[in-house]
């Protein structure tokens, strides 16, 4: 007899990343706690309150990550949270600070909840490439953080929310000796992004051409994503930060690409050709996602 899979939860699952976790645990078998918040993306939302009810294992809970109470509700039972934090609407510096205040507000729940054994925080490449010296040809990998005075300098408000918020969670975690993981993702691409993800998708691209030029533009397909995710939870060797994209953008022909992939959001000139042009140097390094995913299907 199969032992029953665990309660874990999902907050929030109404973000694009979240909702394709949940996908992703009911498909293995779990029972999940798809905690929602109010401001979230109307259209998954929806959909998450169609599944369930046809899916048993899928309960819906409706939180707000200011509220340290409606955070414990949903995490009751649940042996694990997958964190996905994100504002659908837009990123400025009051945004930074509520990103932060829940990034922490959701880990002291978990250590407030005796039945969680691990944390998946989900978090960005953002959190990492972002520095005065972001020309160098130094290797940029999970010991790297982006500078937040650089950040606030070019008002890269998406990248500071994900540098604070991820630190923030990482001081916490580690204070209260709480097990967690962080996944620093790429751009993310997948089924119906440009309409379920065109803001996160806008935001995470500001600053584009220079993240393209000094080899640091990579993207994710969001099922490998979700996949990394539930990887991370059920293998308990993991630990740190893991870099978590498929392909880093590093010519005018794959550049082309994801602009194409990402239309209308990103508009290209009429009859655009891509001439040859300069190869530049891929800069970030993925071992330790490597050694996760190995044997893994995308």
């Amino acid at each position: 007899m199969n032992r029953e899979k665990p309660c874990v939860c999902v907050l929030d699952a109404s973000t694009y990343v979240g909702f394709w976790i949940l996908k992703g645990l009911l498909n293995r078998g779990y029972i999940v706690h798809a905690a929602i918040q109010k401001n979230g993306e109307k259209e998954i939302e929806k959909q998450i309150k169609d599944m369930e009810k046809l899916e048993e294992r899928l309960v819906v809970f409706h939180v707000d990550i200011l509220d340290y109470q409606s955070i414990l509700v949903a995490l009751k039972e649940s042996s694990a949270l997958f964190c996905c934090l994100d504002s659908p609407d837009s990123y400025d510096e009051k945004m930074v600070d509520m990103e932060v205040r829940g990034a922490i507000n959701v880990v002291e729940a978990c250590a407030q909840t005796d039945s969680i054994e691990k944390i998946v925080f989900n978090s960005s490449l953002t959190a990492a490439i972002w520095r005065e010296d972001i020309c160098s040809d130094k290797d940029v990998d999970e010991r790297s953080w982006s500078d937040q005075g650089f950040c606030r300098k070019l008002k890269l408000w998406y990248a500071l929310a994900k540098t604070l918020s991820e630190q923030a969670a990482w001081a916490l975690a580690m204070d209260r000796m709480l097990c967690m993981v962080s996944i620093n993702a790429g751009l993310v691409l997948g089924p119906g992004v440009t309409q379920q993800n065109p803001r996160l998708t806008m935001f995470y691209l500001k600053g584009a051409a220079e993240m393209y030029e000094n080899g640091v533009l990579a993207f994710v397909d969001v099922n490998f994503l979700a996949n990394v995710n539930i990887r991370a939870f059920e293998d308990r060797s993991t630990g740190g930060r893991y870099f978590c994209f498929n392909q880093i953008v590093n010519t005018e022909e794959e550049a082309v690409k994801l602009a194409q992939s990402l239309s209308p959001l990103i508009p290209l000139p009429p009859r655009y050709e891509c001439q040859v042009s300069e190869v530049y140097a891929e800069r970030l390094k993925t071992k330790k996602l490597n050694k996760l995913v190995a044997g893994t299907a995308c």
